[in-house]
Parts: C-alpha cells; sequence; structure tokens
C-alpha cells in the first residue's frame, strides 16, 4: 500500500523510524539521495558491493534504519522493476510503515531505462505501508 507524503514534508524531517532509497547491484556510488545517506549517515554504503537485485542492505543510525533497496544494474538497467522493487521492500524486517523517496524517478535512472509506474506496481504489491515522498 502506497500513502502519498505531504508534498512539502521531507523524508528525512519526517520522524519515521525507517527510510529507504535504491542503490544499484554492482554497488556504484551514481545516486543523488544515495549519496546523501553515504555522506551524513552510512559511510560504508560507499564499500557495500555486489548486492543480489531485490534484496535490501539496512544500516542504523541513530535510530533510524536506512535500507538500501537494490534494484537495478548499472550494466543491465531495470528489469523487471516491479518484482524487483515488491521484493526489496518485503525483504525489510519491520512491521512498520517504512517510507521512500520516489524511486527510479533521476535522470540517471531514466537514461538506465526505469519507469516509475513499474516502481509504484512494485511498491503497491508489497506486504509493507509505504509513504512516499517525491
Amino acid at each position: 500500500m502506497i500513502i502519498p507524503a505531504k508534498p512539502d514534508e521531507d523524508i528525512l524531517d519526517s520522524g519515521m523510524k525507517h527510510i529507504c532509497f535504491a542503490i544499484n547491484s554492482e554497488g556504484v556510488d551514481c545516486n543523488d539521495f544515495a549519496s546523501y545517506i553515504r555522506s551524513h549517515y552510512w559511510p560504508e554504503l560507499a564499500n557495500v558491493g555486489q548486492s543480489k537485485l531485490g534484496t535490501s542492505v539496512t544500516h542504523e543510525h541513530d535510530g533510524v534504519f536506512y535500507h538500501a533497496l537494490v534494484c537495478y544494474s548499472v550494466i543491465d538497467g531495470w528489469i523487471n522493476t516491479a518484482a524487483v522493487v515488491r521484493r526489496c521492500f518485503d525483504s525489510i524486517e519491520t512491521d512498520d510503515p517504512v517510507a521512500s523517496i520516489g524511486i527510479g524517478t533521476d535522470v540517471l535512472d531514466c537514461l538506465h531505462g526505469s519507469q516509475f509506474y513499474a516502481v509504484c506496481e512494485g511498491m503497491e504489491d508489497s506486504k509493507k505501508t509505504i509513504v512516499l515522498y517525491s
């Protein structure tokens, strides 16, 4: 289930305990939001390395859990997006609602073939309650 966040609300100031964002399976730092999380809360994210599509990597900092969702490949692009995104969210071990940025919406993601409607389909199919921030 997707719940839209208030338009003027910042995901990092939301008070949500679980914040989700996309990374690629190669572990290459090429996402502005992931770069911000790495530089402010999770320096080890720069060394996450190869990860399997449809999984998540989690780090806790000051009571907030940051979930890096392995949604795409730099080499192969966005493949089976809805199913991969659903598996990513379902891999997060919590029953609490989770906050997510608009995955697959930046220019680099679009150049690699992301389709936001497929991302939303995967979010809707997930067992999680997802608060979506734009």
